[in-house]
C-alpha cells in the first residue's frame, strides 16, 4: 500500500472552494483512496478565518492533523501561532519523506515558501511524485524542483472533483487500477452563520463549467458542419442563470457541493430561505423526505417569484448598465481602455478579485453579445503573456529547474486556457520580470483595444480566433501571437539582465 501526505490550507469561507468544511474535504480524500489502495499517514492542514493572500496574523486559525487515524484538530489560535506548530510539523513529514516513510504528496492550496518548504524541498531531493490543486503553491512548488505530475487551481473545483485528480494522478503514475468512489449520505444543514456563507467569488468559480461548456459550444458552432451548436449556446446563455442560482443556493444553503445577476440574486435568496425552513422542520420533527420539498419548493417559488417581479428589471438595467459602460469607454478611446484592463488584469488576479468582479462582466458581456472585451483582455494580457514567460524560461532559464517546471504549465494554459498563476514564481522571484510582465500585458492591451478584438476566457488558445467578433479572426491570432512574444522577449531580457548582474 502507498502512503500519502495531504498538506496544505484554506482561508476565508470554505464554500468558496465549493466544500464546507475540512472534515469534509478530507472525508472525501480518505474515501477516493480507499478505491485505489492508497493510504492517507498524514495530513497538514491549515483553516484560516480570512482570505490567506490578505489575512493578518493576529487572525484566528486552526491545525487539522491525523492522530491514530482520525482528523483531528488544534485549539483555535492566532495565525502566527499555528504557523508555528505547522512548522514543526512541517519538519516532522520532511524526515517522514527523508526515511521513506511518505510515497507522495497532495497539496492543497500548500505554502511552498513557508510553512511547507522543508517537506516540499525533501519532496524535491526524493523526486516522490507530488499532486494537487491551487495554482500558485503548485507553480512554486515546481519552482523547487519537485516532481508534479499533476497540477491545476481551484478554479471550478470541489472536495470530490479534487480528491479523484489526485487520486487518479498517483494510480497512472504507480500503473494502480482506481475506481472512484461516488458517496451518498443524509443532508444536513450546516452550522453557522449563513449570511456568512454568502460568497460571490466562490459561486462565480463553481458557476465556470458552465460558462466554459458556453464558451466551447459557441466555438465549435463556428467549424464547418458544426453550425447546429450555435443553438446549443443560445440555450447554454439562457440556462447559465439558472446554474448559478442553483450553485448560489446550495453554497449558501450548505449543502454538499454545488439574465446572470438576477440569477445570482435569487439564487442567494433561495438559499437563505432554505436555510431556515430547513431548520424550522427539523425542529419540529418534521421527516427528513418532507422537510425537503418543504424547504426546496417554497424556496425556490418565493424566490423566483420575488427575481421575477423585484430583481430581473432591477438587474437587467444593471447589466446593460455594465455593457453600456464598456461600450462608452471602449468609444471614447479604445487604446487608453485596452491599455488600462491589461495593466489592471494581473493585479486584480493576485488580489484575488478577478472572479468576484471580472469574471462576472465577461458573462455579462457573452450574455449580451455571444463575446466580451475583457475576455479578449484574459486571453492576451494573462494567458499569452505568462505562456510567453514559460517560453522564455525554457528557452533560457535562470536555473535549469525552471525550464523542468515550465514545459507542463505552459501545456496545461495553452491547451485549457488557464493556469496564469504558473508566471507568480518568476514574477514574485524578480522585479525585472514582475515589471515586464505588467508592461507587456499592458502593451497587449493597447493592441487589443486598438484593433477592436473581443472574445471570451477559459477556452483552448486555439479556439480564440474562432470566438472572436465578426471578421476579427485574424486580427485575434495577431494579438495573441504579440501577446506571447512580448512576454517572452521582456521576459528574457530581465532573465539575461540579472544573470549579467551576476
Amino acid at each position: 500500500m502507498k502512503r500519502v501526505a495531504i498538506v496544505g490550507s484554506s482561508g476565508g469561507n470554505l464554500y468558496a472552494q465549493g466544500g464546507d468544511d475540512p472534515y469534509t474535504m478530507m472525508d472525501e480524500m480518505f474515501a477516493q483512496g480507499s478505491g485505489v489502495d492508497i493510504e492517507i499517514s498524514f495530513i497538514q492542514f491549515i483553516g484560516a478565518s480570512g482570505s490567506m493572500d490578505t489575512i493578518s496574523m493576529d487572525a484566528k486559525a486552526n491545525l487539522y492533523f491525523l492522530e491514530q487515524g482520525h482528523l483531528c484538530e488544534s485549539e483555535t489560535k492566532t495565525l502566527k501561532e499555528i504557523n508555528q506548530m505547522a512548522a514543526q510539523m512541517d519538519a516532522k513529514l520532511a524526515s517522514q519523506i527523508e526515511q521513506g516513510q511518505i510515497d507522495a504528496l497532495i497539496l492543497l492550496s500548500c505554502d511552498p515558501k513557508g510553512v511547507n518548504h522543508q517537506a516540499l524541498m525533501m519532496a524535491a531531493k526524493k523526486q516522490i511524485p507530488v499532486t494537487g490543486t491551487g495554482g500558485t503553491s503548485m507553480a512554486n512548488a515546481q519552482a523547487l524542483g519537485c516532481r508534479v505530475i499533476s497540477a491545476s487551481g481551484t478554479t471550478g473545483t470541489t472536495n470530490r472533483t479534487r480528491a479523484i485528480s489526485a487520486m487518479a494522478a498517483l494510480a497512472k503514475e504507480w500503473h494502480l487500477k482506481y475506481q472512484p468512489v461516488i458517496k451518498s449520505g443524509q443532508a444536513k444543514v450546516q452550522q453557522g452563520n449563513v449570511w456568512k456563507r454568502i460568497n460571490i467569488h466562490g459561486i462565480m468559480m463553481a458557476s465556470l463549467p458552465g460558462f466554459i461548456a458556453m464558451a466551447l459550444c459557441l466555438a465549435l458552432s463556428k467549424v464547418p458542419g458544426c453550425s447546429g451548436l450555435e443553438k446549443v449556446f443560445n440555450d447554454l446563455i439562457a440556462i447559465l442563470p439558472v446554474i448559478l442560482a442553483a450553485i448560489a443556493a446550495r453554497q449558501v444553503l450548505g449543502l454538499d457541493e454545488v439574465g446572470i445577476i438576477g440569477g445570482l440574486i435569487a439564487g442567494i435568496l433561495a438559499g437563505v430561505l432554505s436555510y431556515y425552513l430547513l431548520n424550522l422542520c427539523f425542529s419540529h420533527n418534521v421527516p427528513g423526505t418532507t422537510a425537503n420539498i418543504v424547504a426546496g419548493g417554497l424556496s425556490g417559488l418565493a424566490a423566483g417569484l420575488v427575481g421575477m417581479v423585484g430583481i430581473a428589471p432591477i438587474a437587467l438595467a444593471l447589466g446593460n448598465g455594465i455593457n453600456s459602460l464598456i461600450t462608452l469607454a471602449l468609444k471614447f478611446n479604445p487604446i487608453l481602455a485596452g491599455g488600462f484592463a491589461g495593466f489592471a488584469i494581473w493585479f486584480a488576479l493576485m488580489g484575488g478579485v478577478y472572479h468576484a468582479a471580472i469574471l462576472p462582466i465577461v458573462m455579462l458581456e457573452m450574455e449580451a453579445h455571444g463575446f466580451s472585451f475583457l475576455g479578449s483582455i484574459d486571453m492576451n494580457c494573462l494567458v499569452m503573456v505568462c505562456a510567453g514567460i514559460q517560453v522564455a524560461n525554457i528557452l533560457h532559464p535562470r536555473r535549469k529547474s525552471d525550464r523542468v517546471a515550465c514545459i507542463p504549465s505552459l501545456f496545461i494554459n495553452l491547451v485549457f486556457g488557464t493556469f496564469v498563476e504558473a508566471a507568480y514564481p518568476f514574477m514574485f522571484a524578480s522585479k525585472k520580470v514582475f515589471g515586464a510582465t505588467i508592461l507587456a500585458a499592458t502593451l497587449s492591451g493597447v493592441l487589443v483595444g486598438f484593433l477592436g478584438v473581443k472574445g471570451t476566457a477559459y477556452i483552448p488558445s486555439f479556439m480564440a480566433p474562432f470566438m472572436a467578433n465578426p471578421n476579427h479572426g485574424i486580427q485575434t491570432l495577431f494579438c495573441m501571437i504579440v501577446s506571447l512574444a512580448l512576454g517572452c522577449f521582456l521576459t528574457l531580457l530581465a532573465n539575461l539582465s540579472e544573470k549579467t548582474e551576476g
